[in-house]
């Protein structure tokens, strides 16, 4: 179903093109005059608009020109008696989508009509996915072995085929969105859009504006109309994320959503038909948010149709080798440097701590320490201080693997390597400065100095 300005000054043929397009679902809007036209979509906006060539005060013409300036993603079809070669190539140098000629059949009109439809679209589809390629993060799959992994991949194989609407639940950083990706690609919306909004980013009016749209003057700057997410959403999936921080106005808009499949924009008294699938996130308990009457429960249970959790990364530590390394692997390519390897005694301090960001968290621990470290392997050192100096369930010194240790080892050797190797990467990251390397170390100057001399280091 589409909207569609019918622009004809002959009364006869706009109820004639009005008649044609209904039987195809469509909703036909009639005008006559160019000035009726451009005050049209100054104030409204519209899928298609099917013009004549000669209007009474003007040309189709000018009403290609004046949405092609608007920036609109509307379809413009010209109509007219007089088809030549000429009038075609100017119409479609304006801007319009297409040419129609006097008489048509009306599976020509059809067929037309909904290759516009389609090209708006995929038009709206692409502004879209350009608006959201900054935004996307963690491009990785859902990796690990971990059963809670396993359990996961499962569970979203069962859920994704399905039109069901689904709870993601989970800490900051474990990936909700990694999960929300993977029910939509298992889904038969697959090719449709997946839209995602953060509902904690918006103040209430403007999370309202950006769900289900806005109509011109509906608010302080709102000077055009504007599609809402929902609609951007139109038989594909969009995902909630954070829907915890709803307002209770736009959870009850939410809700109707849901429970009748139509919207209403901002300033508007229209409702409109919408075909999408929902999936929300959050890191709250709404069982609590529900009993602390701060989330509608009608709303709670529309939407915990099928609930997912996904785990924290500290009770899946065994996944950190996986993560890691393909981690890696993606930030050589976008860091443009060589791609490093965890060192074990950096993979044990991993391993050793509680991630309280979880897989977002160590994703920033091994961005960082790619960019600091030389070589091309990460000590323990070049992690970050809230993993190499303590702030972990264990002693911060690294952990010697099982069965690594020989039959016969020089202790004090090995210790002095150790801290000659320790104070060889302190000095490269404080770029020489003995008084910072000394206060990282928790060592006075005269101890560092002492250190620095009996390896040949000062």
């Amino acid at each position: 179903m589409a909207r569609i300005l019918i622009v004809e000054d002959e009364p006869n043929m706009r109820k004639l093109l009005s008649m044609h397009l209904r039987t195809d679902g469509h909703v036909p809007i009639e005008g006559a005059t160019v000035k009726k036209t451009l005050e049209f979509i100054e104030n409204d906006d519209f899928d298609v608009i099917l013009t004549d060539y000669q209007l009474p005060d003007g040309k189709g013409l000018d009403i290609v020109l004046a949405v092609a300036q608007s920036g609109a993603a509307t379809a413009v079809v010209v109509l007219t008696a007089y088809g030549t070669v000429e009038l075609a190539v100017e119409a479609m140098r304006s801007g319009a989508y297409d040419f129609l000629t006097k008489p048509f059949s009306a599976e020509n009109l059809k067929a037309v009509i909904q290759r516009a439809v389609r090209h708006v679209g995929l038009l709206r589809e692409n502004d879209l996915l350009r608006s959201a390629v900054g935004k996307l993060e963690g491009q990785s799959e859902i990796r690990g072995q971990n059963p809670q992994i396993v359990r996961l991949r499962e569970m979203i194989a069962k859920v994704g085929p399905t039109e069901a609407t689904v709870l993601i639940t989970g800490e900051t950083g474990t990936g909700k969105e990694l999960v929300a990706r993977a029910i939509h690609r298992g889904s038969a919306r697959a090719s449709r859009p997946l839209v995602s909004v953060n509902c904690a980013a918006f103040p209430e009016t403007l999370l309202e504006s950006e769900l289900f749209g806005h109509e011109k003057g509906a608010f302080t700057g709102a000077d055009r109309v504007r599609h809402g997410l929902f609609e951007t959403a139109h038989q594909g999936t969009l995902f909630l994320d954070e829907a915890g921080e709803m307002s209770p106005a736009a959870q009850a808009k939410l809700l109707r959503v849901l429970a009748e499949g139509k919207i209403t924009r901002l300033g508007s008294s229209t409702a409109r038909d919408v075909d999408v699938r929902v999936v929300v996130a959050t890191h709250r308990d709404l069982v609590r948010e529900v009993e602390e009457k701060r989330f509608r429960q009608d709303l709670y249970y529309r939407l915990a149709i099928v609930p997912i959790k996904a785990p924290p990364l500290r009770e899946r530590l065994d996944d950190i080798p996986e993560l890691a390394d393909y981690l890696l692997g993606q930030m050589a390519s976008e860091l443009k440097v060589s791609r490093r390897r965890l060192h074990p005694d950096a993979l044990a301090q991993l391993q050793s701590y509680h991630f309280p960001g979880n897989i977002r968290e160590l994703r920033n621990l091994l961005e960082r320490a790619c960019i600091l470290t030389s070589g091309s392997e990460i000590r323990w050192i070049d992690l970050p201080e809230p993993v190499a100096n303590g702030h972990a369930d264990t002693e911060w010194f690294p952990r010697i693997p099982d069965g690594a240790i020989p039959e016969e080892f020089e202790l004090r050797t090995a210790i002095g390597n150790w801290e000659r190797s320790i104070l060889e990467q302190i000095l490269l990251k404080t770029r020489g400065s003995k008084a910072e390397a000394a206060r990282r170390l928790g060592l006075s100057k005269s101890d560092l100095s002492y250190k620095l001399s009996k390896y040949g280091l000062g």
